[in-house]
């Protein structure tokens, strides 16, 4: 685990220091809660594309234009369906 420095003012020393005597825990493993919670609430707020814009051209191969008329394709493999039954 690495460390990190950071810097309270001494009201929220108390705050965090008070938090971490009733959850029985040390005050470091308050911080490391509170930062986990807001990565995640920060994650969770990133559109889909930033969400996997990392991933985005890693995949090759298959066609490139699949997606292209999707709807169209949609369609008329389910009337093909249709016609099938």
């Amino acid at each position: 685990m690495a460390a990190i420095s950071l810097r309270l003012d001494d009201q929220m020393k108390r705050r965090v220091a008070n938090i971490a005597r009733r959850k029985k825990t040390s005050s470091s493993e308050v911080v490391r809660e509170a930062v986990a919670a807001l990565v995640q609430r920060e994650e969770r707020s990133l559109s889909v594309y930033e969400q996997i814009k990392d991933l985005i051209g890693t995949v090759h191969g298959d066609d490139p234009r699949a997606s292209e008329n999707i709807g169209r394709k949609y369609a008329e493999y389910l009337q093909s369906r249709r016609k099938r039954s």
